[in-house]
């Protein structure tokens, strides 16, 4: 069996990044840049005063106070169209144009006016108060980079840059195809022997999440027309997501009829816990993953695989992907492992004012409830010895 980095890496392998298409501003929040953005104008596009007060030369005033001839005024959008000579200050306003000949800005609550004349108690300084022109950036400089997932501040600061629409990389579209004659959809009465298709609908929101489309192709009974028929459906797609029937009973018919179409079967184990009959094989250009039928066993092996296959494709870069794991320690002792790779469900909590991850009482892969209840999984090498209370563990946040 492969290991699970061995297995990640051969399913992320040689694939590139979907096509880039343009969407409005509005749209592309959590999308992933598909090129590097740089600024089309300079911001602030002038100097700019910071504060409310009198826009004046700060050499008219030193260090001491003086009085000073108000010849005009500059609001945001209604700059002073002269220039400021000396002796002469110009009532200015948060965010206004500072005027020609000036260099600094003495804020109201240091002047008093009366009439068109100014005492300024205090002196002035260069620049005292003034957003430079270009303070934040200037024309042409890269600021936002391609892989980068666009964020709501990514969005305010492209406008500013003078976009209205991004070049983003096109959402994966990934099909989901649950197998079984057991299977009934969500909603429906299950008859003797049947249960409810209940990963799909889960599975879903997680692409949704990575960044991917989902697209349910329904349930596909245990004979070769059903498979054939649900497989053709997903032809479109970049990946299809395979859920139970991929490993070789004499019910397992996935990964038989997925070679009819053509897939080249690249590996069906994985050295892990739960999730070892993984399925992975490429299918055109498509990526197949054969999840486990197991609710628990679905869900981590989509976390550890899926997840970062749909970063792939979505051209995320590396200094973007969130830590894979993060360290915790222990609130409550662990065995031995064997030797398959072991994702324990836990919870984290604060326990004496120590953040402590605890594995939930039952590891059954079967337990939907318990998956719902855990936000992280203990990650438990090949043959790792027992640890105790308190010592520091690798966990991986269910995110999803």
């Amino acid at each position: 069996m492969l290991s699970v980095s061995e297995a990640l890496g051969r399913i992320t392998d040689d694939i590139g990044a979907t096509d880039g298409e343009v969407v409005p501003l509005l749209e592309a929040t959590g999308r992933v840049l598909a090129t590097d953005l740089a600024a089309r104008l300079t911001q602030p596009p002038f100097n700019a005063s910071s504060m409310d007060g009198y826009a004046l030369r700060a050499s008219d005033l030193g260090d001491g106070p003086g009085t000073l001839t108000v010849v005009g005024r500059s609001a945001a959008g209604h700059g002073f169209p002269g220039r400021l000579e000396a002796g002469q200050a110009v009532r200015i306003f948060t965010g206004a144009p500072l005027p020609d000949g000036a260099d600094s800005v003495v804020i109201q609550e240091d002047c008093e006016q009366i009439g068109d004349r100014v005492s300024v108690r205090g002196g002035a300084r260069p620049g005292r108060f003034v957003r430079p022109r270009g303070l934040d950036f200037e024309r042409d400089q890269v600021i936002l980079r391609a892989g980068r997932r666009a964020t709501s501040r990514d969005i305010s600061l492209a406008a500013q840059m003078g976009y209205g629409e991004l070049t983003v990389h096109r959402r994966p579209r990934v099909a989901i195809l649950a197998t079984g004659d057991e299977l009934v959809p969500p909603g429906t009465t299950p008859g003797p022997a049947q249960i409810i298709s209940s990963i799909p609908s889960g599975l879903a929101g997680v692409i949704r999440n990575a960044g991917g489309e989902a697209v349910l192709l329904g349930i596909a009974g245990d004979t070769p027309a059903s498979l054939d028929q649900h497989i053709r459906a997903g032809g479109d797609c970049d990946i299809l997501v395979t859920i139970g029937g991929a490993s070789v009973g004499e019910h397992d018919l996935v990964q038989h009829a997925l070679i009819r179409h053509g897939m080249t079967l690249d590996f069906w184990k994985v050295a892990m816990r739960p999730g070892k009959p993984l399925m992975f094989g490429r299918l055109g250009t498509r990526r197949v993953l054969g999840l486990p039928g197991n609710p628990v066993s679905a869900f981590v092996c989509a976390r550890i695989f899926l997840v970062p296959l749909i970063a792939r494709l979505l051209g995320i870069a590396e200094t973007e992907l969130p830590a894979a794991t993060r360290t915790v320690a222990l609130g409550a002792p662990l065995e031995a492992n064997g030797p398959r790779q072991h994702y324990m469900r836990a919870e984290i909590r604060r326990e004496n004012d120590e953040t402590v991850t605890l594995p939930l009482a039952s590891q059954d892969s079967s337990l939907l409830s318990l998956l719902a209840r855990a936000d992280c999984l203990i990650v438990r090498p090949p043959h790792a010895p027992e640890a105790r209370i308190g010592e520091a563990v690798e966990v991986l946040l269910l995110d999803f």
